[in-house]
């Protein structure tokens, strides 16, 4: 198959993955500054940011005080998927305002976001939050009480959005677990025939035992994005979960999703998987109690969610060779995360959360 061919076979298994191959937009720092006094009334430092389609700028206020961050979309995104987030954020403050997620400064006419035109005539939504300071996430030391404190605000993030509604929240996205099997495809790029086989091995267990039940478990917004390269600690207690970042990939899908994308990142390639899965949703549990369903759905939607970051990655990587090493920051380790998993069951890891719960209930009686 041509690699003309080999493309459009993608795009038609995964058009929503449109958004992940379009060309950066990146915007002049200059008129990035005009627009954020224009709209906000603010100036001070402005200094571009890296971000994967946005366009992001971190402000130093003239004037002193907290700093803020710009956030110009990608004008291949929908408004509407902007303003899903923007609601989030906003219902977040208001159902659990200690949360420590990102807040909105309104424009000068009270708006938490505006659909403005670039430079080029691109439809753009702006937005300013308050920049969230703390320690990223990978650049902390692992440990068992930062395993603990990431799951337990996760589960404190799911129940505050779990009242959220919004028109957006149906709209496919590339990184939504209940679609997994169509990634299948992208697994052309793995040139190795054993790994491979892996994510296959795990694609088809979800698409056998767990895709046709997802109908029946818990639906809600979700974050969908609960990595560590979202997360910051605070550098005097890097245990500690002190920031929640990037709210970009929300979708509305079965809760345990949410759980599966976050665990998916704790996973001990090198030790004992079954262990830090069972644990990472006891600690969950402990804050959101879990259905016995979504306990036994876990290991496909986590094998799931690793089989998706091999199989994005490693196909932006070969469409985006300059921009591989970014892309495919996950890529190694996934595979040993999906290796450890592979010959645990649904059944071996439900009996082992449910124990872990008896564990903290006793600990804690």
């Amino acid at each position: 198959m041509s690699t003309e061919d080999l493309d459009a076979a993608i795009r038609a298994a995964l058009p929503e993955a449109a958004v992940l191959t379009a060309p950066p937009a990146p915007v002049a720092t200059a008129w990035a500054a005009d627009q954020l006094q224009r709209l906000y009334g603010m100036q001070g430092r402005l200094k571009p940011l890296t971000g994967e389609r946005d366009a992001n700028f971190l402000l130093e206020p003239a004037g002193g005080g907290a700093r803020c961050m710009l956030k110009l979309s990608h004008p291949d995104e929908d408004p509407l998927v902007a303003d899903f987030q923007t609601q989030a954020l906003l219902h977040v403050a208001r159902t659990d305002s200690a949360l420590p997620v990102q807040r909105l400064l309104p424009d000068l006419q009270g708006a938490p976001s505006v659909q403005i035109e670039d430079a080029e005539g691109r439809t753009r939504v702006a937005r300013v939050f308050i920049y969230l300071e703390g320690l990223p996430m990978p650049q902390a030391p692992r440990s068992a009480a930062q395993r603990s404190s990431v799951a337990r605000m996760l589960a404190r993030l799911d129940s505050a959005l779990a009242s959220l509604e919004h028109p957006a929240s149906a709209r496919e996205l590339p990184w939504d677990i209940q679609r997994a099997d169509r990634v299948r495809p992208l697994l052309v790029h793995v040139a190795d025939p054993a790994r491979r086989a892996l994510a296959e091995a795990a694609l088809d267990g979800f698409a056998q035992r767990t895709k046709p039940r997802l109908a029946d478990l818990r639906r809600q917004p979700i974050h969908n994005d609960f990595n560590l390269y979202n997360l910051l600690v605070d550098p005097a207690d890097p245990a500690r979960v002190s920031g929640i970042l990037d709210f970009g990939d929300m979708v509305h899908a079965p809760l345990v999703d949410d759980l599966a994308v976050a665990a998916s990142y704790h996973i001990d390639e090198q030790g004992d998987a079954l262990a830090t899965i069972a644990r990472f949703a006891a600690d969950y549990h402990a804050v959101s109690p879990l259905a016995d369903a979504e306990t036994l759905a876990l290991l496909d939607l986590v094998r799931a969610r690793l089989s998706m970051v091999v199989a994005i990655s490693g196909w932006r990587a070969a469409r985006q060779p300059d921009n591989a090493a970014y892309l495919m920051r996950n890529n190694a380790v996934s595979w040993a995360r999906l290796q450890a998993c592979a010959d645990l069951t649904p059944e071996q890891v439900q009996d082992a959360i449910h124990a872990a719960c008896r564990i903290q209930e006793t600990t804690h009686a």
